[in-house]
């Protein structure tokens, strides 16, 4: 007999419905096709295990199963659950009259207990999608699955519920969610705050542009300064994310199976701060199966690479492109995906091996020509792609004992919401971008027009810093978002003069 059930399979951040065909006849042997891999090929003796726990069995006879379509690479443990179902139906040991209306996923133990699995977000959209009535998958899965409206999800503990339920013998538990209320209870609970940081006000001002316009940020100082503390604070400014951005967050953690059980919907910005001895392959993702990497896990979110100089140079060379582009594609000989990785990337390091140069109390010890070699270890090319360069200062004591609360990130926040809006009205007719950072050459041209004090200015800064192309372009960038930050329709001067001090270490400034 014939019977077909549903899975999918997961490339990149979206899913392709797989049907499982499974065919039992007179005979002996169990074939599996339909291009799986090794975990796929496994499944039967989890499967007959698990049916032994529950009292039933694989039957003795010619068992072939399907997956289609067929020149797509099956992989992992999470279509025991759909291949098992699929066994009993087709060997009549169980009823099979509803089994298309509903796609299955799920990894079994020798116990019959359902497994959680990764990627289940994309699944559940493309279910959606494809007309199912529901969604059968693990309990530990349940809850992120039913932020994915239109669609019955049914989480499982063990296989004999799923037996059950297509018998008509019980009914299956809905996983019910209200993907609003549960977004906007969680969109801005955040347990560090600005308020906790003492001086640094230069910082602050930087980061706070940063945040408006979406920039890349590098700090420069001695160990002790504040950077990480800053660098951490970072999110509590940025705007609150979208329902949209919100989604398109999950899916990706989610394929990366980082998302937990209490987890239904990412509400917060991510975060991520990897150490400096990550590969390549880790930070913009791939590998034999390919995996997102630390870049698109910061997609929506912030990227913080603390001790920049201490990563290896071809790891920080391999993120020239997704900074422009703000997409990595990983390419493999018979498929090719893409990772979304629009990021704010923040960055710190010390001004030397060992770190007190310029330090207003402490005395650098560090050989002549180190502290360009230092700075040398990061190329000009990644420089070019950072917008703001700023100096941190250690703070006195004075600063570190005042009573006086500082600026809350809630204050700055507002300001910060108040200029992304003027860029959103800005860019509402353009399609992929959404703040200053994000503008090609054209838009630079036509929203980033400067009186000619301001060229004057722009063209001795140019002169006297060596600054490349890309940086001309990045200090426009930057001016637009101070202006935008004071409500000014035109740049002016001053924040042209602003702008350019955020370039510190071009190669003909800082260091040298």
């Amino acid at each position: 007999m014939l019977v077909k059930t549903f899975g999918s399979a997961v490339h990149g951040i979206n899913a392709t419905t797989i049907t499982i065909e499974v065919s039992v006849s007179q005979g002996v042997n169990f074939y599996l096709v339909g291009l799986p891999d090794s975990a796929v090929k496994e499944s039967q003796q989890r499967i007959d295990s698990a049916l032994r726990t529950h009292g039933y069995k694989i039957p003795g006879k010619k068992i072939v199963i399907n997956m289609a379509p067929a020149d797509i690479r099956k992989e992992g443990s999470a279509y025991d659950l759909p291949l098992a179902i699929g066994v009993l139906a087709a060997s009549e040991l169980m009823k099979y009259g509803t089994l298309g209306d509903y796609l299955i996923m799920g990894e079994l133990s020798l116990d019959g207990s359902v497994q959680k699995i990764k990627g289940i977000l994309p699944i559940a959209i493309q279910a959606r999608k494809e007309g199912f009535k529901g969604f059968i998958l693990p309990r530990a899965n349940a809850r992120e699955a039913a932020v994915v409206n239109n669609l019955d999800i049914y989480g499982v503990e063990n296989i004999k519920e799923v037996i059950d339920f297509f018998n008509g013998e019980h009914e299956l538990e809905k996983t019910i969610i209200d993907t609003r209320e549960e977004f906007l209870a969680n969109v801005n609970n955040y347990d560090i705050d600005f308020a906790d940081v003492r001086g640094q006000e230069n910082v602050k001002r930087a980061l706070e542009i940063a945040a408006a316009g979406g920039h890349n940020i590098i700090m420069i100082g001695p160990p002790g300064a504040g950077k990480t503390m800053l660098s951490k604070r970072l999110p509590t400014i940025i705007p609150p994310l979208t329902l949209h951005e919100a989604l398109e967050t999950t899916k990706i953690h989610s394929v990366a199976g980082k998302i937990d059980t209490e987890t239904s919907l990412m509400t917060k910005r991510p975060f991520r701060s990897p150490h400096h001895t990550i590969s390549d392959v880790a930070l913009v993702g791939g590998g034999g199966f390919p995996q997102p990497g630390e870049i698109s896990l910061a997609h929506n979110g912030v990227l913080f690479l603390d001790e920049l100089p201490e990563f290896q140079r071809s790891v920080l060379e391999v993120m020239r492109q997704p900074l422009e582009d703000r997409v990595i594609t990983i390419s493999r000989a018979k498929f090719t995906v893409e990772y979304p990785a629009s990021f704010m990337l923040v960055a710190s390091m010390n001004p030397c091996p060992c770190g007190y140069y310029n330090h207003p109390e402490k005395e650098c010890v560090c050989a002549p020509g180190s502290i360009q070699r230092y700075l040398n270890k990061i190329s000009g090319p990644l420089l070019d792609r950072i917008d703001i360069h700023v100096e941190v200062v250690p703070v006195s004591y004075d600063k570190l004992s005042e009573i006086k609360p500082a600026e809350s990130s809630s204050h700055i926040r507002e300001r910060v919401i108040f200029a992304r809006e003027i860029q959103s009205k800005r860019f509402e007719n353009a399609e992929n971008i959404y703040c200053n950072a994000q503008m090609s050459s054209k838009q630079i041209r036509e929203y980033c027009t400067i009186d000619s004090a301001g060229q004057l200015l722009l063209k001795k800064a140019m002169e006297k810093l060596g600054l490349s192309a890309r940086a001309y372009d990045r200090i426009l960038k930057v001016s637009r978002t101070i202006a935008d930050l004071e409500n000014k329709e035109n740049i002016q001067a001053y924040h042209l003069a602003e702008a350019i001090q955020y370039r510190s270490l071009d190669r003909s400034g800082w260091g040298n």
